[in-house]
């Protein structure tokens, strides 16, 4: 099962974010930001922003003389075996949580395994809860934004995979059940754009996702608000897209 060549595509945010890292890490005793500008060829302004997003997530650090040296989350995900994993998680949970306070909705990120939606970590709160999941939802991903979002960075092959394994079964009023309608939807959805779901899982709520693929593995974060909230969907979701950056780098380094 292939994942379609655009939706390989790293954000270039997280490329020369790794780019920067990798500066970083060769300069053991430090390196300015005027000796990273050189090195990378990053114009002034975007790096300023990156070494602030680095700086924010602990992945370098800023010594006495102004130079940068590598932080505490490169040295903890630059690490192996069960210490990487518990150091990943936690640091997408962190990240998970940044953006649900910043956004003001759940957050999920999840990923295409094993021909499965699977949502693999979570982050919500008593003001900004949880989708109910009332129907699972490995057999609702034709219902839902996370479903959707994953499914159109699939090849075509591999979404007919998926729904000759699971049906299309209407859930809702709105659920899109003609699959030949839901496959020129996922074919034609732009990369760059959120994949809404508005109360085709679940009556009362709406939903984004936004691609965030690392390795081989679709992937995707998204947000779920009531539907009293569903005039700030779009644009939550736009943030939630200039936000994710940090999230993607945690998966690819």
């Amino acid at each position: 099962m292939a994942l379609k060549p655009e939706s390989t595509a790293p954000f270039h945010s997280v490329r020369h974010a790794l780019r920067v890292l990798e500066v970083v890490s060769h300069h053991t005793d430090g390196v300015t930001d005027a000796g990273i500008a050189r090195e990378t060829g990053l114009p002034p302004a975007h790096l300023a922003q990156l070494l602030r997003m680095l700086r924010r997530e602990g992945y370098i650090e800023q010594v006495t003389d102004g130079a940068y040296v590598a932080g505490t989350s490169l040295s903890l995900l630059g690490s192996s075996g069960a210490d990487r994993q518990t150091a990943v998680e936690h640091k997408l949970q962190k990240s998970l949580s940044a953006l649900r306070d910043s956004v003001g909705a759940a957050i999920y990120l999840s990923r295409y395994i094993d021909g499965e939606v699977r949502i693999t970590q979570y982050a919500d709160s008593p003001r900004t809860p949880k989708v109910n999941e009332w129907v699972d939802f490995r057999s609702a991903a034709h219902a839902m934004a996370v479903g959707k979002c994953l499914l159109t960075q699939l090849d075509h092959d591999g979404r007919r995979d998926h729904f000759s394994r699971h049906k299309t079964v209407r859930l809702t009023s709105r659920t899109t059940t003609n699959e030949k309608v839901l496959f020129r939807k996922l074919e034609s959805q732009p990369a760059t754009v959120p994949v809404l779901d508005i109360q085709e899982y679940a009556v009362g709520t709406v939903c984004a996702a936004v691609p965030i693929t690392a390795g081989r593995a679709a992937g995707c974060l998204a947000l779920s608000l009531p539907l009293e909230h569903a005039h700030r969907l779009r644009q939550a979701a736009y943030t939630l897209n200039r936000e994710a950056a940090p999230v993607l780098l945690s998966l690819t380094i």
